[in-house]
């Protein structure tokens, strides 16, 4: 073992302030006390902080004076007046900040207009032109606007106090599919105003936060719900009759900025680490103070076992010895060094170099290197998906890690690790004094409080009554008791029922009121599908509210109060006005008095007043709850920061870096690693510097995707899109690139040349064709650019497509699965949403391709991804020249660098080219004028032209395809005929194809015989065989046996099943059993004396109930065969024919087979006979159906359908039910005729 390991970090131990005292002291496992470092974090975040502006002091949710600039209302924080119209400053890409205060009010300001901007524009639109239809707003707002809104009830959370809403999309003008729906997603920031004033007075504005959208509220329920949290509780209002407008924007989502913004104002109230280099921009890095005093590490995880000795005590801030490295490469080692020695670790990894690879081998030696009583180390992604694969890695060697936050896909490993698992499974002390238990004791008062409040106003209650307004000040003690001896005397009504006499006294000035709503129309279009925003809905809502708040991502849990009017007063009488009702009760003592008419307008004012007392004491109450529930959600972390301590390693995204960020301090990391830092926004980076925080790694590529603003003003003139990453390489602060990459063959990676230069080299995986076969069907040419001068146009969401490009590509797609390519090793991206669902339909449309796994992606959501083929469609061919996201190099490089063995592009390399130095350079290196070490070693060295080419697998022939059309004169190969013979023994009519004949489904004409008639098969060769004539002749009847099923590879039927006949002229048949019959061998009868056990009938009686009754000589029967056959006679000789089936549409599936044996066909109806011997064998006509160009003949295209599953060939014995899932609707004839039928002798 290091001797150095024991000492190493309480020597590097650095001194920070009396607030943070030394991590030795730290409890270790499960504290006896409740430890008050998250109390004080908290408690830390309303001190005053001197020299700072005013961003310091905002409220946590914006206000509508913050929404509506214009508004007279104001916001203060003591005696400080907060502006919210500052001017913003811009972030510093390159030179050094002034101040920490400077540095992160600026980033403070980006980040909060660009969460509140949006919101704020769309109010704005709506409150210029209220009464517009959403679809009426511009499209780049993004509003989304419902109205009406009604509260239906109140819910007690312990996630806070929410409203129940009901709202109609009756402006929305469609139905939503929710499931997919990124619309009113949980915590999302909404705005509501009265609907009669749509915004027009600021002070009757609302802001509230979803809560939560239930599936089932939203799906099931007409109007939909969801759950409301209003921002300041002195607002709450619950008034059931009041109607409101609602208004969001759904091109932002707050929550995500939320809890940055708080960890930014509160950083200027803590130490600020390493804000030498992200304030100052110093250049050179230092090792961090636990490495420098003591540096001495086990590296032998590096190195075989041979040389493990000499790297189990490595001095690392000296040169690393030599040795039999297994798994690095020298940039990688290099990089790797850099993590472990420099507190501020910088690497840059370009596509496919593996830093994902070098973080987790970095994780791994430090984690060697470590204690028990050491901190957790903290590593955080910008996407979930991500952060699941690089706590996959770590799970392989450290089994002690815990995932905070979000929804996990892994089912496996890490769901197992979330912390609202572990927390299940994990004994939590009674600690003394539990805040968590304090405030959740609170939480039940206020809400038994609360609910007693809202009795009067609760669903099914009766009108409010006499004592209630009495207590109220609303009557007088006289006015009330006038009530209740009215009551008494005229109707005997008992004290006690106070709610009845208040009825009995309105009489028929009252009338029930339920709910206001209405049900939104039916006929209303749903909103066109939208799978990959439902995986973007699902990606944003996973960090809004994770299991780790609550035991439900989707629903609150709680007791709820369901909120009605339940009654009101029928309007007239004489008080017309408020004044004139309030002169009424200040004039009378005895309301029994009052003229009948003028009752209910005085019930109308006594229930507005009564819920305007009630309300004010109910937002008195709901602000002690909301601050008990952030108590107890403060206690839930202090219960929870016992359960970490154990942890080795957390992991979190981005987003949950800060919304954890009070629990994670307490824990006092000091190590910090952050992947995809190059994609995240400068912000939650700069909030993990923890106060405690030693040493920080940043890993991603800045030459790829920059983070993501939701206004694009910030981006362009604010460089808000500029990472700290990118900023502190563009400052020229230390770093390493990783260089050798593992997934680009080298045609494809010779593309981003203009983008990285010279500085990529390839690793030998990628040269050797084992690893990276060529793409089939294309002989060698592995990337080329398909160009065009086809038009585009837009969607309804203003979004580009191309409608030839998306033929062309789909064609493409088909045209590589047919030649054994597996379509989930096929990719195809787009800078454009409108193009991908465009693409995705047309795919999922396509009879090869239904039902098949698609990947069809925008560039922006396949960062981080890779696949064997990529098809990128450009989309692009404005006539301005302006091609737009196209002109972005980030978005390009990560576009450029996906595929591993095949790379195809469509587009208009002509814009391209003016549009873009970078696809310029692009393009001249598909043109063969690239360096002589680039160019392709097989076909030819242009890459790109108007013409497509591909080689047929089977004859070598050379195809150049031009136009979407082309490739309906193809099935896979060239143009020359097949001829070969399929199974069923008929001659392929296809044109050349690279899949194997056997899987062609051949719809020929059968022509086999009828082993009842003898007459020829008129069905298509892959359908059920069907004798006509035997159906049509007089007497005949279907079989009363069907053919037996395959139930295994043997095929036999099930013993014992009795088969049951119903026929319509003749004496009710007698049933017959008959024994498991062999796939071989044909089944006999029983004796001729052997009584059947069903019936008790004997094979004798059977024989002559299913010869037609000879025995009996029926005369009527023979003269009713005769006709029949004549008449049928007749139909043949005047060309009468029957119509063939249709093709199924299926591609690439087994022929049935059928077998030519001297018993009934296994596909054939078994008629029972009921003619003589004399009878004409009358044979049915031959199908015919005429081809589009009318000359009798069936296309090619008319006679073939092809391709299925063409990854693994069906063989003739594999068929049952594979073949019967593949045939959809027909599958269960297609199986009837593929199970061999038993031969039952009846007419022996």
């Amino acid at each position: 073992m290091n001797p150095h390991l024991t000492e190493r970090f309480r020597a590097g131990q650095p001194h920070h302030e009396d607030d943070y005292p030394d991590l030795d002291i730290a409890p270790l496992a499960r504290p006896s006390r409740i430890n008050g470092d998250i109390w004080k974090y908290c408690q830390d975040a309303n001190k005053p902080v001197a020299n700072a502006g005013s961003w310091v002091n905002k409220p946590e949710i914006p206000t509508i004076s913050e929404l509506l600039p214009d508004s007279s209302i104001g916001f203060t924080v003591g005696e400080q007046i907060i502006d919210f119209n500052e001017e913003l400053r811009q972030n510093k890409v390159e030179g050094n900040y002034e101040s920490k205060e400077e540095y992160l009010g600026t980033h403070y300001d980006l980040l909060r207009e660009d969460a509140v901007r949006p919101l704020r524009q769309a109010v704005e639109e709506v409150r210029k032109d209220p009464w517009r239809d959403e679809s009426d707003y511009p499209p780049s707002s993004g509003i989304g606007i419902y109205e009406p809104v009604y509260l239906k009830a109140v819910q007690f959370s312990f996630r806070g106090l929410s409203a129940k809403v009901a709202f109609s999309l009756s402006r929305v003008k469609k139905l939503i599919r929710w499931n997919q729906s990124k619309r009113l997603i949980t915590g999302t920031l909404v705005a509501l105003s009265p609907a009669d004033d749509a915004f027009q007075d600021p002070s009757k504005c609302l802001l509230a936060i979803v809560g939560a959208r239930p599936l089932t509220a939203l799906e099931s329920n007409n109007p939909p719900e969801i759950d409301l949290f209003f921002v300041h509780p002195e607002q709450y209002d619950w008034d059931p009759a009041r109607k409101w407008i609602m208004v969001e924007s759904r091109s932002s989502f707050f929550e995500a900025s939320r809890h940055t913004l708080l960890a930014l104002q509160h950083m200027m109230r803590e130490p600020f680490p390493l804000s030498e280099h992200l304030v100052e921009a110093e250049r050179v890095v230092k090792p961090p103070d636990y490495v420098r005093l003591n540096p001495h590490t086990d590296l032998s995880p590096l190195v075989s076992l041979n040389e493990a000795d000499q790297f189990q005590d490595v001095d690392i801030l000296q040169e690393w010895p030599t040795g039999d490295n297994l798994t690095l490469d020298s940039s990688q080692s290099k990089a790797l060094k850099r993590i472990m020695t420099k507190k501020l670790a910088i690497v840059q990894g370009p596509p496919g170099t593996g830093k994902t690879y070098v973080s987790v081998v970095a994780l791994q030696n430090m984690l060697q290197n470590t204690r028990k009583e050491d901190p957790p180390i903290i590593v955080t992604c910008q996407t979930n998906h991500a952060l699941d694969q690089l706590l996959r890695h770590i799970a392989e060697f450290e089994p002690n890690f815990i995932r905070l936050g979000g929804q996990t896909k892994d089912q496996d490993k890490i769901k197992k690790r979330t912390l609202y698992e572990v927390r299940s499974t994990f004994e939590q002390p009674k600690l003394p004094g539990s805040r968590k238990n304090r405030a959740t004791g609170a939480l039940r008062q206020l809400t038994a409080k609360m609910q007693l409040l809202l009795v009067p106003f609760e669903r099914g209650k009766g009108p409010l009554d006499h004592r209630l307004l009495a207590k109220l000040g609303l009557l007088t003690e006289k006015q009330a008791a006038s009530l209740e001896v009215d009551a008494q005397s005229v109707m005997g009504i008992p004290q006690s029922t106070p709610s009845i006499q208040m009825e009995q006294w309105l009489g028929r000035c009252l009338e029930r009121c339920d709910h206001p709503y209405q049900p939104d129309d039916f006929g209303m279009p749903y909103e066109e599908e939208d799978f990959d925003e439902a995986e973007q809905l699902k990606e944003i809502e996973a960090e809004a509210v994770a299991r780790d708040d609550d035991d439900d991502i989707e629903a609150l849990k709680g007791p709820i109060t369901a909120i009605c009017d339940n009654f009101r007063g029928l309007k007239g009488g004489s008080l017309r006005t408020i004044a004139d009702v309030q002169k009424r009760l200040d004039e009378t003592d005895d309301l029994t008095i009052t003229p009948l008419p003028d009752r209910g307008a005085i019930y109308n004012y006594l229930l507005r007043k009564a819920k305007q007392i009630v309300l004010r004491e109910f937002r008195d109450l709901a602000k002690q709850y909301t601050e008990q529930v952030h108590l107890k959600k403060i206690g839930q972390w202090e219960g929870d920061q016992g359960i970490l301590l154990n942890q080795r390693v957390i992991g979190m995204t981005t987003t949950g870096l800060s919304k954890y960020r009070a629990l994670i301090s307490s824990l006092r990391p000091r190590v910090v690693l952050i992947e995809e830092a190059a994609e995240t926004l400068e912000a939650p980076v700069t909030a993990a510097c923890f106060p405690t925080l030693e040493h920080l790694v940043l890993v991603g590529d800045h030459q790829q995707l920059r983070p993501h603003c939701n206004v694009h003003e910030l981006e362009a003139r604010y460089n808000m899109n500029v990472s700290l990453f990118e900023r502190l390489v563009s400052n020229s602060i230390e770093h390493d690139t990783l260089r050798r990459q593992r997934r680009m063959i080298p045609e494809i990676r010779r593309l981003l040349q203009p983008i990285y230069g010279d500085k990529l080299k390839d690793h030998p995986s990628v040269l050797s064709e084992d690893n990276r076969p060529p793409v089939e069907g294309m002989c060698g040419v592995n990337s080329f650019f398909f160009t065009h001068d086809w038009p585009e146009s837009r969607d309804n969401n203003h979004s580009a497509k191309n409608e030839q490009e998306a033929a062309m590509i789909v064609g493409f797609f088909d045209y590589l699965v047919l030649n054994g390519i597996d379509p989930a090793k096929i990719t195809v991206l787009t800078f454009y949403n409108g193009q991908r669902k465009l693409l995705l339909s047309r795919l999922r449309r396509h009879q090869n391709l239904c039902g098949h796994p698609l990947k069809v992606v925008t560039v922006d959501s396949y960062q981080g991804e890779e696949n064997d083929i990529v098809l990128l469609s450009l989309v692009r061919s404005p006539k301005d020249g302006n091609i737009g996201f196209l002109s972005v190099d980030n978005r390009v490089c990560v576009a450029l660098s996906r595929a591993r063995r095949g790379f195809y592009l469509f587009g208009n390399a002509e814009k391209l080219v003016c549009g873009s130095d970078t696809w310029e350079t692009v393009i001249k290196v598909l043109w063969g004028r690239a360096a002589k070490k680039d160019t392709p070693t097989s076909g030819p060295s242009k890459r790109i032209g108007y013409h497509l080419p591909l080689t047929c697998q089977r004859h070598g022939n050379t195809v150049f395809i031009e136009d979407p059309r082309d490739w309906e004169r193809l099935s896979g190969g060239c143009g020359e005929s097949c001829r070969c013979l399929l199974p069923c023994g008929h001659t392929c009519m296809l044109t050349c194809h690279p899949f194997d004949s056997s899987r062609i489904i051949c719809m020929q004409q059968c022509n086999k015989p009828c082993t009842t008639c003898g007459q020829a098969c008129s069905q298509s060769c892959s359908d059920p065989c069907k004798c006509t004539y035997c159906e049509r002749r007089t007497g005949g009847r279907k079989a009363l046996i069907k053919p037996l099923q395959k139930t295994s590879t043997v095929q036999q039927a099930l013993p014992n099943s009795p088969f049951h006949a119903h026929p319509t002229a003749l004496p009710a048949a007698p049933t017959i059993r008959t024994a498991a019959v062999s796939a071989v061998a044909a089944p006999t009868m029983a004796a001729p004396d052997t009584v059947s056990e069903h019936s008790g009938s004997t094979p004798k009686q059977w024989q002559d109930y299913a010869n037609g009754g000879v025995k009996t000589d029926d005369a009527q029967a023979w003269q009713k065969k005769r006709k029949e056959a004549a008449r049928f006679q007749e139909l043949i000789s005047n060309g009468s024919s029957a119509s063939s089936p249709p093709p199924s549409g299926k591609l690439i599936q087994v022929s049935p087979k059928k077998e030519i044996s001297a018993g009934p066909s296994a596909n054939t109806t078994l008629l029972i006979d009921l003619l003589d011997d004399d009878a004409p064998a009358l044979a049915p006509p031959l199908p015919s159906t005429p081809s589009k160009s009318g000359n009798g003949r069936m296309s090619y295209k008319e006679k073939f359908s092809y391709v299925g599953d063409i990854t693994s060939p069906i063989d003739d014995e594999k068929d049952g039910e594979g073949g019967e899932k593949e045939n959809g609707e027909g599958g269960e004839k297609a199986s009837e005729q593929r199970a061999p039928a038993p031969v039952f002798n009846l007419l022996d």
